[in-house]
């Protein structure tokens, strides 16, 4: 009789098992059209900044995806993500993969894979994505997909799978850029505060296949990035973009454009309008550590024969400028609110 009733608890839990281990794999299988995106801004910056050790015959392109989905998957979810980039794009390279655990909060940095045959860059949220709920998130990535010849011209077609609710597409002028042309028109356009010319679309309610192509073109000597301009211009003042968050300068009329994006500008946007209106940029603020460690190592290396103290000293100053830097950057590009930047400066006296 016991043999009897081990043998149909094991049948029953083999059947038991059958039925969900397919089901746990088909619960961790990212299918794009359940993850609608609420919101996505693309950022499309020609010389704007060169990865270590890239060579300059060929200007970088870098560009940076922000995006808002949503989970209408029915359940909660609880594998990778997955997004078109162009993989198999001459000099592609994965620069950053993060996400926005928490309103006005720093992002966080996410270990990523990419998959050149699928096209797709790929990576694990920290936490699952429960149903109907929302998920930030931003990547970044290079190619050497400029031509050089009488201009310097590329085209970005932005490749997606799901819908799309609010759309934003920003194209930034490198810094001295000339005879710049771009098709189809921009809706809108700007200049930042450093002169950078500033190019951006808006739409709504795009669908899951409408692949959006642009073409862009200019002319600019040399090789100078644009971060390299702008590192040799004077940095804005904290006291003068104190309390300057993005929706401060979309009320206060800051920009010179007349049409308000369709995006909005509360703490569930991350549309980065400062971005448009101040000209800084969104990633930098990931940046900064790096370039503190560097700042301190070579402050170091310099004080090295100083007394301990000296060196010390110059170290933190050196580490302190380049995070108050830092702050002043988000703060501008509304990744921090005011609040917060007060409070991180304070640490920093």
């Amino acid at each position: 009789m016991l043999k009897k009733k081990l043998f149909a608890f094991f049948v029953i839990v083999l059947f038991v098992s059958s039925y969900m281990i397919p089901k746990a794999s088909a619960e961790m299988t990212f299918q794009a059209e359940k993850f609608p995106f609420k919101e996505m801004q693309i950022q499309v910056m020609p010389e704007f900044d060169y990865p270590e050790g890239w060579s300059r015959d060929i200007p970088s392109l870098l560009v940076g995806q922000y995006g808002t989905i949503t989970n209408k998957s029915g359940q909660d979810y609880d594998g990778k993500i997955e997004i078109p980039v162009p993989a198999m794009e001459k000099g592609f390279e994965a620069n950053l993969v993060a996400e926005f655990p928490e309103e006005n909060k720093p992002e966080v940095q996410r270990p990523y894979d990419v998959d050149k045959e699928k096209g797709i860059i790929s990576w694990k949220p920290a936490k699952a994505i429960k149903n109907n709920e929302t998920y930030k998130f931003v990547i970044e990535y290079y190619t050497k997909s400029v031509e050089v010849k009488n201009k310097k011209s590329f085209t970005y077609e932005l490749i997606h799978k799901a819908d799309i609710e609010l759309l934003d597409v920003i194209f930034y002028a490198p810094m001295n850029a000339k005879d710049i042309q771009l098709e189809p028109k921009a809706d809108n356009n700007s200049k930042s505060e450093y002169g950078e010319e500033l190019y951006y679309y808006q739409y709504k309610n795009v669908k899951a296949g409408d692949n959006l192509k642009y073409s862009f073109s200019y002319k600019k000597d040399g090789t100078e990035s644009t971060m390299e301009a702008i590192n040799k211009q004077q940095p804005p003042n904290d006291e003068n973009h104190s309390g300057v968050t993005a929706t401060d300068q979309v009320k206060s009329g800051g920009s010179k454009n007349t049409t308000r994006p369709i995006i909005g500008v509360g703490g569930a946007s991350i549309i980065g309008i400062a971005i448009i209106i101040a000209g800084l940029f969104v990633f930098l603020g990931l940046k900064g550590h790096t370039q503190s460690s560097k700042a301190a190592a070579k402050s170091s290396k310099h004080t090295k024969q100083q007394p301990k103290k000296t060196s010390v000293k110059k170290e933190d100053k050196s580490t302190n400028a380049e995070e108050k830097k830092e702050l002043r950057k988000k703060l501008l590009t509304g990744k921090i609110d005011q609040e917060m930047y007060e409070e991180e400066m304070k640490k920093l006296i």
